[in-house]
């Protein structure tokens, strides 16, 4: 990609990052949603194509960060715009949520992250219950984070477990805010459900 970047020099680049993060976080803010931080140890920007890369970069807003070791963006603001971060992959999501995995996309509607796909060998997901502690995790293929539903969506070899309970199946869905989970098989396969009781008696994820 192009980039004006070389001709300006350390002091141009800290001196136009300085610009980009300002310009966001101030229409984030002023749409109501919480001012939007980008951290980065180096940008390129092409003012022609309004393409941005950020390297070793970390990206926040109230309770969402995602980070990563590159990001390429395809505007320079939150409005309309679709991201692609690789290398190191870390999105924390609500209520203790967090993602993880070698690629994540992520599309950015109305100055929010509407939507992010992580994907890897495996792409991982995590979050421990606030009420007993307990940690729910899965892996997949592919994890398809809705935020506005608050819904991570996990296909190809798609693996969930609350506590000692695991499921296996093609596609999982599990619900971050009502801690509920729903899978489905394709024609031929089947869900695999292993639930291990407690000393006591009371199965894992229900205390």
């Amino acid at each position: 990609m192009a980039s004006c970047i070389p001709e300006l020099g350390r002091a141009g680049v800290a001196l136009l990052a300085t610009i980009f993060v300002a310009t966001c976080a101030a229409a984030a803010a002023d749409a109501g949603h919480g001012a939007i931080k980008i951290q980065a140890a180096s940008s390129e920007v092409d003012f022609k194509t309004h393409q941005a890369v950020l390297h070793d970069v970390v990206i926040s807003q109230n309770e969402f960060t995602i980070s990563a070791d590159r990001a390429e963006a395809t505007a320079l603001e939150f409005s309309n715009s679709h991201w692609v971060f690789t290398g190191n992959v870390h999105l924390r999501a609500e209520l203790h949520g967090t993602l993880h995995s070698d690629r994540a996309t992520v599309d950015f509607r109305n100055n929010q992250m509407e939507r992010a796909i992580i994907t890897g060998k495996p792409a991982e997901f995590e979050q421990t219950r606030s009420d007993n502690g307990i940690l729910a995790r899965g892996h997949a293929d592919s994890i398809d984070y809705e935020v506005g539903a608050g819904t991570v969506r996990l296909t190809q070899d798609a693996w969930l477990s609350n506590g000692g309970n695991e499921i296996t199946a093609p596609l999982i869905v599990y619900n971050i805010r009502a801690q509920q989970v729903q899978s489905e098989s394709a024609p031929g396969e089947r869900v695999h459900v292993v639930i291990v009781p407690n000393k006591d008696g009371k199965r894992d994820g229900n205390q």
